[in-house]
């Protein structure tokens, strides 16, 4: 029987980052599916496809995730996009497909599928109200839209771009992913809230992990 962790949250949260270091201390399998949908924004915006395009072109699409040194890697049609799906652009684009219901459905079986076979951890948006409703354990990741910028920043390498544009970025993608008709961003009613604004990583990660271990003790 395999055990599925639930972990969503608002941009920049942290998501990501957590879910993916607890699992790989834990041994469970980690799931992005915030590269699924950056890697399908990616392939509409360089073939600058129009919604209509990119739902006729869905079945040219492959996308897989692979660990390599302890890294996950994602490919695109056999082309490794790790690093070209984490810019704003991508980000914003990832927002605007993931309200289309080609797009949902067509990554929904496989998203489906790695749970079913797997222990796992997995992190989105909609993951415990949407994708897997009947989670061992749900965790709604979240921090101050400032905090979040504010890492976000950090991370940055593009000079040109100011704290204040990241922000507004993050306050626009709130905005678009509360708002959106299909599975917009909320906390599941069963859902465990776990707000980061002053935690350190490993503070995070420590709580995360406590959590999953009262999971896996309850379930025996």
């Amino acid at each position: 029987m395999s055990i599925n962790i639930a972990v969503d949250g608002p941009a920049g949260a942290g998501k990501s980052s957590i879910a993916r270091a607890v699992a790989e201390e834990i041994g469970y399998i980690y799931v992005d599916t915030g590269a699924l949908y950056r890697s399908i924004a990616l392939y509409s915006i360089e073939n600058k496809f129009d919604n209509e395009s990119l739902v006729n072109s869905l079945d040219k699409i492959n996308i897989r995730l692979e660990f390599i040194d302890k890294c996950q890697h994602v490919f695109l049609n056999d082309n490794d996009v790790s690093d070209k799906i984490r810019t704003p652009e991508v980000s914003m684009g990832a927002s605007k497909v993931s309200v289309i219901p080609e797009v949902r459905e067509f990554l929904f079986g496989l998203q489906k599928k790695i749970a079913a076979e797997n222990n796992i951890i997995m992190d989105g948006r909609d993951i415990g109200t949407v994708v897997l409703p009947d989670a061992d354990l749900k965790v709604f990741l979240t921090a101050s839209a400032e905090e979040r910028a504010n890492r976000r920043f950090k991370e940055m390498t593009d000079s040109s771009i100011t704290y204040e544009q990241v922000l507004e970025d993050i306050k626009q993608r709130d905005y678009n992913d509360m708002h959106r008709d299909i599975a917009p961003l909320k906390q599941a009613e069963d859902a465990v809230m776990l707000d980061t604004t002053g935690m350190t990583i490993e503070e995070v990660k420590q709580k995360l992990k406590a959590l999953i271990d009262e999971t896996e003790k309850s379930i025996g």
